[in-house]
């Protein structure tokens, strides 16, 4: 069965989507079976990993509504051990359409179950609001991570999300685990990181993942070729990193990483920036 994780924040532009990329690929190259979800309506996650749907192609809306398969939606990417539920602009009025209909936060759970058996993580890309498709993919999850920003507001925007996901645990989801922040856009020589790293590691421990993840132009360049980070350029730094990522949530669930054996990835190039 399944383990379903959000990569979920009500705030946009704080490295969310690259997470839910780049942790479902770093997770598939040590040989985990992981299905990408991309449930946000401008679906970056899709063409970040390079499907662009065509016209009248069924997507993840479809799924959701009930109007195709599984099989219908499904798509391979560039690694064999990782599969995306693609997104397209429809899935913004699936909001409007399910408003009404009783039992409108399941509908993802119910679309996903016969998935479950199929793969080891299903990663969730949430749209950056706490919307009825949010509340959908915190309710079908199992856990939640939190992608912050290093910035002076960090600490207080992952209080007010713990805070929210708690609500969701307690009233709609006990199975919820929130499995914590995780710092984006780090720089080391910068002291506004430094200080945001140290404070939230001080309020918050073992719920804040001890992997920042750097600022690193890579990572900035690698959606608007289609690709993840593995595919653009694996020996950067934000590769790395999130390869160290993809090791420190396994381990958290038990897997002692220094077993797992990493699936060859492309021929790097040279890492030119931050």
């Amino acid at each position: 069965m399944a383990e379903i994780v959000s990569i979920a924040n009500q705030k946009g532009g704080v490295g969310k989507t690259t997470t839910s990329i780049n942790l479902a690929y770093a997770l598939a190259t040590l040989g985990q079976e992981v299905l990408l979800v991309d449930f946000d309506p401008q679906g970056n996650a899709s063409s970040g990993i390079g499907i662009n749907l065509k016209d009248g192609e069924k997507s993840v809306y479809h799924l959701l509504t009930k109007t195709a398969k599984v099989e219908e939606v499904l798509k391979r990417t560039s690694n064999e051990m990782l599969d995306i539920l693609p997104a397209c602009k429809d899935l913004a009025g699936a909001e409007v359409e399910l408003v009404n209909i009783e039992g409108r936060e399941n509908m993802l759970t119910q679309a996903l179950a016969p998935l479950q058996n199929m793969y080891k993580y299903i990663i969730i890309d949430c749209p950056p609001s706490l919307s009825l498709l949010t509340l959908n993919a915190m309710v079908a999850s199992n856990s939640v991570i939190t992608p912050i920003q290093c910035e002076y507001y960090a600490m207080e925007g992952l209080a007010h999300f713990i805070n929210t996901a708690s609500k969701i645990k307690q009233v709609l989801n006990p199975k919820l685990n929130i499995d914590g922040g995780l710092l984006t856009m780090y720089d080391s020589r910068m002291n506004l990181s430094n200080q945001v790293l140290e404070e939230i590691n001080k309020f918050y421990g073992d719920r804040v993942y001890k992997t920042p993840i750097p600022r690193n132009i890579r990572l900035a360049e690698a959606p608007s070729f289609g690709q993840s980070i593995f595919d653009y350029d694996p020996a950067c730094r934000g590769a790395a990193a999130y390869l160290d990522l993809a090791k420190e949530f396994l381990t958290r669930r038990g897997v002692d990483a220094a077993t797992l054996k990493e699936v060859k990835i492309p021929t790097a190039s040279y890492d030119f920036g931050g």
